[in-house]
């Protein structure tokens, strides 16, 4: 019952705005409930329900060094998985993590009360040296941004767990979802971004609301 009710969740939690607008905000001019960004409007007041427990895994970093989430607990985590020969969505997803690295480290919540996490789905490809060259094209803060990677055979459960399933198409390219997970400091998945619909201003909103409680 609790994995069904994982999968669910899932299923809801990518939809625009789905946690972001409790129905109960004050609507008038003096406390907007949306704040109007380009083409995308950012909820000012997001309420951010649990989803999940966030399931624990243990991989390691482009340095080598073991990162297992529950040691983390008392950041706010942003994961993000993504492999980097992929030139549709995983580029843009890089340089939204590096904008909102910038506004992070702008608010002083990074280093320190945030981290950020992108995953490989394609260890083969995505060795300790490539994951490395890849953050630093980034501008990684090692301190607050680490990229993670194990054999084929230890990263299938942790994206199983997360529901990333991937397809290897005829051009070498790789589909999967490309979803974003907020998981709060006691380890509770608090929002699932679709690439569609994340946002680093957003995303910076919604882990502030969560560094403040």
């Amino acid at each position: 019952m609790r994995a069904l009710v994982f999968v669910v969740a899932l299923a809801i939690g990518s939809a625009p705005a789905w946690a972001h607008d409790d129905g109960k905000q004050d609507k008038s001019p003096k406390a907007p409930a949306a704040i109007a960004g380009d083409s995308f409007a950012l909820s000012a007041h997001p309420s951010l329900g649990v989803i999940a427990a966030a399931p624990d895994f243990a991989l390691h970093d482009s340095t080598g060094a073991l990162v297992r989430l529950s040691d983390l607990r008392g950041q706010v985590v942003l994961i993000a998985f993504v492999y980097t020969s992929c030139t549709t969505t995983c580029p843009i997803l890089g340089h939204q993590m590096a904008a909102l690295q910038k506004r992070l480290k702008h608010g002083k919540l990074l280093p320190g009360r945030v981290m950020l996490l992108s995953v490989t789905v394609d260890p083969p490809r995505d060795d300790s040296a490539v994951l490395a060259r890849y953050a630093s094209d980034l501008g990684a803060d090692p301190r607050g941004w680490r990229f993670l990677r194990d054999s084929a055979e230890v990263l299938a459960p942790v994206l199983g767990a997360y529901h990333e399933w991937t397809k290897v198409l005829p051009d070498g390219e790789i589909d999967h979802p490309a979803r974003v997970y907020l998981i709060d400091a006691d380890g509770r998945i608090r929002e699932i971004y679709s690439l569609a619909f994340f946002e680093p201003r957003q995303a910076l909103i919604d882990i502030r609301s969560l560094t403040t409680h």
